[in-house]
C-alpha cells in the first residue's frame, strides 16, 4: 500500500513539472550539432527555459554573455526605459558581416547593393506579459550563435538577423514579478488562480501604462524613440512581431484578412506574407500544432510592429500564441503550458528566417520595386506636398517636427514668407514637406485624412492624422512657384537664454505655449504667487505695445513672500524655454490694469486620479503621462476601493477616466458629491462623465444605447451580416471636428475655434438647454479622419463635446472624448491643464 502511494505521488509530481526538459536543445531541431563552448541559457540563468519566468536583467545577462563569447553576435545598447532598464538589440550573422556591421549601418542606402545582406528583425514581447516571446529569443540567440550545421552557416553568410529580445522591459518585469510571486511550487492550471490575473497596471504596458505596440508611428514613448533610429539603420526586409492572445485560442500568423489592409500598403505585401505563411504552416504541421492564418486582426493602423515596416519597404508579420499567462492553464484545447508557447514562437522564428532566406531575392526585389512604385504614386498625386505652420507655440511645433524627422522625413524650412490661397506662411514658423522623397508613404500615413474604406471593420483605430492630433495647421500645396526653401532638412535650434529685469513691477507669460502649465505649476508649488488675466490688456514692453490675451499669467512683485521668487521665475522660464515679459507699471495702456479684479489669483493644485480595476488603465496612463511626465504635476492615484479611507479635503481636483463605476457605493458617492459642492473640481471622461450625470453632479443627458441601435436597420440582414453590423455600430477610433468657445477660461491658450478631438466610443451627450456651459460642440459635418457610420455622424453632429458648470461652490467638467489619447494628442490635452488651473475662473449655472 505504501509503495502504491509512493508511485502515485511520484506520478503527480511528474505531471506537475514542465512538459519539456530544461535543456535549450529541447526547443530546437533534433539531430543538430552545436558548439559546446557556446554558453547555454540555463548555465547563466541557473534554471532551464520554461521552468520559471525570466526577469529582464537575466535576459540581458545571457545576451551579454553570448555576445562576449561569440564572433557571430554583437549586443547593442539602444537606450534606457523610464525605470532605467536597458533596451538591447542582439545582431547575429556570419563573423565577416559582424566585422563590417558598423560600415553597413553607416550607409543610408543599406540594402541597395545586390551583395548587401538580407535583414530579418525579430521583436519579442512588446506586451510585457506576453512573455513567451522573450524566452523564445534566448533559444534563437543560442541556436544561431552555437549551431555548427551548414544550413545555418549558409543563412548567416547572407543574412543579418536582429533580435529585440524584450521590447518592453518595464512591463516584462512587472508581469514576471507578479507571476513569480503568486505561482506555487506545484503548478496550478486553474484559470481563476491569481497567477493568471494581474493587478490594474498590467505587464502589458510600459512604465506609464502605454501599449508600446501602438506607438511605432506616434513615438510618444522613449522606448519607441530609442528603437526607431536603429530600425532605420538596419532597414529590415522582414520583421516578425511576437505576441500572445487568449488561452482558448491556438496560434495565429498573418496574412490575416486581406481586405483589412491599409490602402497605402502594396498588394505584394500580402503575397509575400502568404509565401512566408507556408513556411510557418510547415513548421507547425510537422509537430501537429493548431494554428490559423486568414482571419482576425488587421493590417490597417501603421503604429504597430507588424504594420510599420509595410510603409518602409519591408514586410511586417504578426504572430499570436495562446497564452498560459502564468506557468500553465487549462484551455478548451487541453492543458496549455508556458513551454508549449515558447516552442511555438521558436518554430515560427526559425520559419521566418528560413523563408526569408530562401526567398531573399524576392524580398530584395520587393524593396527596390517598393520605392520605384512610390515614385510613380508621387507623380500621380494632385499636389506636391504639405505646408505646415504654427505661429504661437514653438514647443508643440518642434515636437511635431522631431517626430517627422525621426521617421526620416525631410522637412524644409521656409527662407522667405510665402502667400498661398490668401494665407501668409511666415519663415521661422512654417515648413514644407515635399511628397517627392523616399518616405512618401510614411508622410501620407501621418497626414492622410481618409474617411472611406473598402472594409469598415477595424481591430484598432481608423484615424490618427498627426497634425490634427497636435493641432498643427497644415494644407496640401498644389504649386511651389515662389516657395523659397532651405537646402537642408530642419534641425532643432539651440535654446536662447532668458533673462528678466530684477526690478520689474510684474512679469507675464503667455498661455498659448504648450509648457506654460508646467512653468505655472513650478511657480505655485514653490510659493510664487501668480494670477490669470480673464480680460485682455496691453502694456509697453521694451518700448513697444504688447497685447496680452486672456489666459496670460501675471506674476506681480507686490504680493510675493518667497525671497527667491525672481530667481525661481528665471530658472523655470529657461528650463521651459518660455519668454517672460517685464512689466514696468501696473497701469496698462489698454484693457484691465494689473491690479484689476479681472486678473484673478491662481491657486496651487493637488490632483487625485481614481484608478484601480474597472478604470481604463490606458486613459489613466495618458493623463498621467501628460500631467506627470510632460508638465511635472504630481498625480495621486487612488484605487476606488480605497476612496472611503481617503480625506478628499486635501485635494483640489479629482480626475475620472473611462470605466465602469457602478460599484462605487453610496457612501463614497455622497463623499464625492459633498466634496464637489464644497469647492472641489471634478473632471470626467467618457463613461466617467456618464456616471457623474447619473449621480446628479453633471447636468447632462446621454443618448441611450437603445436609441443608437435604433439608428440601424437590421430587418433584412442575415446571420452573415452580424459582424458587419457590429462594425457599423462601433467607433474604433476617429477624429472629429469641434467648435471651441475661445472666450471660455477652459479654452485659454487656443488661438482659433477649431479643435480636433479623438473619439473611440458611441457615448454621445444630448444638447443642453442651459447657456454658457457648452465649452465645445461638434460641427455639423464633424468627421475629419477615420471611419464612422453616417448614422452615428448625424447623431454626433452639433452635440456637446465639452460641458462645464458650477456645482455648489465646485465645478464639474465632462467630455465624451479622449483628451490625451496615446500621448501624442497635444491639441485637446491643453483642456486638461486649463481644467486644473482655470476651473474657478468661470462661473456657469446649469439650472
Amino acid at each position: 500500500m505504501h509503495f502504491r502511494l509512493l508511485i502515485i505521488t511520484l506520478l503527480l509530481s511528474l505531471f506537475s513539472q514542465p512538459l519539456f526538459a530544461a535543456a535549450v536543445e529541447k526547443y530546437l531541431p533534433e539531430n543538430h550539432t552545436y558548439d559546446q563552448s557556446v554558453i547555454k541559457p540555463e548555465a547563466v540563468l541557473g534554471f532551464g527555459l520554461g521552468e520559471r519566468h525570466i526577469r529582464h536583467d537575466q535576459l540581458v545577462q545571457y545576451m551579454e554573455a553570448l555576445a562576449n563569447a561569440s564572433n557571430k553576435a554583437v549586443l547593442t545598447d539602444i537606450g534606457r526605459t523610464t525605470e532605467m532598464r536597458k533596451q538591447v538589440l542582439l545582431t547575429l550573422s556570419h563573423p565577416d558581416n559582424i566585422a563590417k556591421l558598423p560600415e553597413l549601418l553607416a550607409r543610408q542606402d543599406m540594402g541597395k547593393k545586390p551583395e548587401d545582406p538580407l535583414v530579418v528583425w525579430l521583436g519579442y514581447s512588446v506586451h510585457g506579459d506576453e512573455i513567451t516571446g522573450s524566452n523564445a529569443a534566448l533559444v534563437i540567440a543560442y541556436h544561431l550563435a552555437a549551431s555548427q550545421e551548414k544550413s545555418v552557416a549558409d543563412i548567416l553568410k547572407n543574412t543579418v538577423i536582429v533580435l529585440e529580445p524584450s521590447i518592453n522591459p518595464d512591463g516584462m518585469d512587472r508581469f514576471v514579478n507578479w507571476v513569480n510571486t503568486y505561482r506555487g511550487t506545484t503548478a496550478n492550471p486553474d484559470p481563476n488562480h491569481i497567477e493568471h490575473h494581474q493587478q490594474w497596471r498590467t505587464g502589458r504596458t510600459n512604465h506609464f501604462g502605454f501599449d508600446l505596440n501602438r506607438d511605432w508611428l506616434l513615438l510618444s514613448q522613449k522606448e519607441s524613440r530609442n528603437r526607431l533610429a536603429y530600425f532605420h539603420q538596419y532597414q529590415p526586409h522582414v520583421l516578425g512581431d511576437f505576441h500572445e492572445m487568449g488561452a482558448n485560442s491556438s496560434y495565429f500568423f498573418q496574412p490575416g484578412i486581406p481586405s483589412r489592409t491599409h490602402p497605402l500598403t502594396p498588394k505584394k505585401t500580402t503575397e509575400l506574407t502568404q509565401l512566408l505563411a507556408t513556411f510557418h504552416a510547415k513548421a507547425l504541421d510537422k509537430e501537429d500544432r493548431l494554428y490559423y492564418s486568414q482571419e482576425s486582426f488587421d493590417d490597417f493602423y501603421y503604429g504597430k510592429g507588424s504594420t510599420y515596416p509595410d510603409i518602409n519597404g519591408g514586410i511586417g508579420i504578426l504572430f499570436e500564441q495562446a497564452s498560459s499567462r502564468g506557468f500553465q492553464q487549462d484551455s478548451i484545447n487541453g492543458l496549455l503550458t508556458f513551454e508549449y508557447g515558447i516552442k511555438n514562437h521558436v518554430l515560427t522564428s526559425l520559419s521566418t528566417i528560413q523563408g526569408a532566406w530562401e526567398n531573399s531575392d524576392k524580398f530584395k526585389k520587393y524593396r527596390k520595386n517598393f520605392h520605384e512604385e512610390s515614385e510613380d504614386l508621387i507623380k500621380k498625386e494632385k499636389f506636391n506636398g504639405y505646408l505646415i505652420t504654427e505661429a504661437k507655440d514653438s514647443h508643440r511645433l518642434n515636437i511635431f517636427l522631431e517626430k517627422l524627422t525621426a521617421h526620416q522625413i525631410n522637412v524644409l524650412p521656409l527662407t522667405e514668407d510665402f502667400r498661398y490661397d490668401g494665407t501668409l506662411y511666415k519663415k521661422g514658423q512654417s515648413f514644407y514637406v515635399p511628397l517627392a522623397q523616399k518616405q512618401y508613404r510614411v508622410i501620407q500615413a501621418l497626414f492622410n485624412q481618409g474617411t472611406d474604406f473598402p472594409d469598415n471593420t477595424f481591430y484598432d483605430v481608423s484615424g490618427w492624422t498627426m497634425p490634427l492630433a497636435m493641432d498643427i495647421n497644415f494644407i496640401q500645396v498644389g504649386r511651389t512657384w515662389g516657395l523659397r526653401l532651405a537646402k537642408n532638412s530642419w534641425q532643432p535650434a539651440e535654446k536662447n537664454d532668458i533673462s528678466i529685469d530684477k526690478n520689474a513691477y510684474a512679469y507675464a507669460f503667455e498661455w498659448h505655449h504648450f509648457l506654460a502649465p508646467k512653468l505655472l505649476n513650478q511657480l505655485l508649488a514653490n510659493g510664487v504667487k501668480a494670477k490669470v488675466a480673464t480680460k485682455t490688456f496691453s502694456s509697453v514692453i521694451a518700448g513697444k505695445t504688447k497685447n496680452f490675451a486672456t489666459g496670460t499669467i501675471v506674476v506681480p512683485a507686490g504680493i510675493q513672500t518667497n525671497q527667491q521668487w525672481r530667481d525661481l521665475l528665471a530658472l523655470s522660464a529657461n528650463e521651459n524655454s518660455l519668454p517672460i515679459f517685464n512689466i514696468d507699471t501696473g497701469l496698462t495702456i489698454n484693457g484691465v490694469d494689473v491690479g484689476s479684479g479681472s486678473i484673478k489669483p491662481v491657486n496651487p493644485i493637488k490632483v487625485l486620479l481614481i484608478g484601480g480595476k474597472g478604470s481604463s488603465q490606458y486613459e489613466a496612463a495618458e493623463i498621467l503621462y501628460y500631467l506627470d511626465d510632460t508638465l511635472n504635476i504630481p498625480v495621486t492615484i487612488v484605487e476606488r476601493n480605497r476612496l472611503s479611507r481617503v480625506d478628499l479635503a486635501s485635494y483640489s481636483h479629482i480626475i475620472m477616466v473611462d470605466g465602469n463605476y457602478a460599484d462605487i457605493n453610496k457612501n463614497v458617492t455622497s463623499k464625492i458629491q459633498s466634496w464637489v459642492k464644497k469647492g472641489g473640481v471634478i473632471f470626467g471622461q467618457k463613461r466617467a462623465a456618464q456616471w457623474l450625470a447619473k449621480v446628479e453632479l453633471l447636468k447632462a443627458d446621454f443618448v441611450e444605447k437603445e436609441h443608437i441601435n435604433g439608428l440601424f436597420d437590421s430587418e433584412s440582414l442575415t446571420y452573415q451580416d452580424k459582424e458587419k453590423l457590429s462594425a457599423r455600430k462601433r467607433i474604433a477610433g476617429a477624429i472629429f471636428d469641434t467648435k471651441l468657445d475661445t472666450s471660455h477660461p477652459l479654452a485659454y491658450g487656443y488661438t482659433d475655434s477649431q479643435l480636433p478631438v479623438f473619439r473611440n466610443s458611441t457615448l454621445i451627450m444630448e444638447s443642453v438647454e442651459s447657456p454658457f456651459i457648452t465649452v465645445a460642440e461638434y460641427t455639423s459635418t464633424p468627421l475629419m479622419s477615420g471611419y464612422t457610420d453616417q448614422n452615428l455622424i448625424n447623431k454626433i453632429a452639433n452635440s456637446p463635446a465639452i460641458v462645464a458648470h458650477n456645482q455648489g461652490r465646485g465645478r464639474v467638467i465632462a467630455t465624451s472624448d479622449v483628451f490625451a489619447f496615446r500621448g501624442y494628442w497635444f491639441g485637446s490635452a491643453k483642456v486638461l491643464a486649463n481644467s486644473l488651473f482655470f476651473a474657478k475662473a468661470f462661473s456657469a449655472s446649469a439650472n
